[in-house]
């Protein structure tokens, strides 16, 4: 679905135009055309394909989705992909924004993303003495865009440990622990897999041989950058923490069965003592000591209760009970 096609001269928009006179505005001095499409059909690619030479490999990419972030050149033109995360119900929403850059184009399509792109086109058109860099600075403005996107998400990863980390010395819970640190470590990993490969891709652009359409740009893209290694920095020490309440977790699964444990063998050595003289006595031949004594039931049941009790207080005492 297409959602915008304008065209741009000297950092000021120029028009809205159909898409059949994009190859008209490319091959005009000092203009770009930024086009946005969403959930595109293969027909509507292969028409952009048209209109702006696009390379068949990148096309292609974009076509079959599922890839990993990443930025490749193509001659005078750039292909990023990168990946968007969403909330919905507690749960990751991964979607992909694919950018096509030339000197005079720009074409980003999103995929499984609901949120657009309208606050960081109306940016650009704010900036004018920006954007007379051309494609360069929308293709900052986008990934910038992107990044920004991921801190929410890493604050609501960080609050879900933090409930988690509350609940693990109460009782029963567990197993629930359990399962919501896996669940959290699954987050993370997506994350993780959506920053890392983006925060090398654009250190290319940030350092080193810089392509020309990012020429002048490069300090922007340190920008980027910077906040991407925020996030490494940050999801490595949730995964630190994670690491060590899973530990602490298991550490108090341990302990209460070391209690339960404790208990069983208390009220095994209180059974123990009444079943030992219960045992003895019930040995039915003549010659057992005391065996006529008046005073021998009486004791017996005094003894039994009597070192039942000490051994009760004594276990109550060094907490086995």
């Amino acid at each position: 679905m297409l959602v915008n096609c304008v065209a741009y001269t000297e950092g000021r928009k120029l028009a809205d135009i159909p898409v059949e006179d994009i190859s008209e505005y490319v091959k005009r001095p000092n203009c770009f055309v930024w086009v946005a499409l969403k959930d595109p059909e293969p027909s509507e690619l292969e028409m952009m394909q048209e209109e702006f030479s696009l390379h068949e490999l990148a096309v292609d990419d974009a076509r079959h989705g599922h890839q990993r972030p990443k930025i490749e050149e193509y001659g005078d033109s750039l292909f990023a992909v990168l990946q968007t995360l969403e909330l919905k119900d507690d749960d990751f929403v991964l979607g992909e924004v694919h950018i096509f850059v030339g000197p005079n184009y720009i074409l980003s399509t999103r995929r499984r993303t609901e949120k657009g792109f309208a606050d960081v086109r109306a940016r650009c058109e704010r900036e004018p003495d920006l954007l007379q860099n051309g494609s360069g600075y929308v293709l900052y403005a986008l990934m910038d865009a992107v990044v920004d996107r991921y801190f929410p998400v890493l604050d609501a990863l960080e609050s879900e440990l933090e409930t988690v980390e509350e609940r693990i010395f109460m009782k029963n819970t567990a197993r629930s622990n359990i399962e919501a640190l896996y669940a959290l470590k699954q987050k993370l990993m997506t994350l993780k897999h959506t920053v890392d490969p983006l925060m090398e891709a654009v250190g290319k652009l940030s350092g080193g041989r810089v392509p020309h359409i990012c020429t002048g740009m490069r300090e922007y893209f340190r920008d980027v950058l910077d906040h991407l290694q925020r996030l490494h920095a940050s999801i490595e020490g949730i995964r630190d923490m994670q690491t060590t309440a899973i530990q602490v977790n298991l550490g108090m699964i341990n302990l209460n069965e070391t209690e339960v444990t404790k208990k069983l063998a208390g009220w095994a050595a209180i059974i123990a003592i009444p079943t030992l003289i219960a045992g003895i006595y019930g040995m039915n031949f003549k010659g057992i000591p005391e065996y006529d004594w008046t005073y021998g039931y009486p004791m017996a049941l005094a003894a039994m209760v009597g070192i039942d009790v000490v051994l009760y207080g004594w276990f109550r005492r060094i907490g086995w009970l």
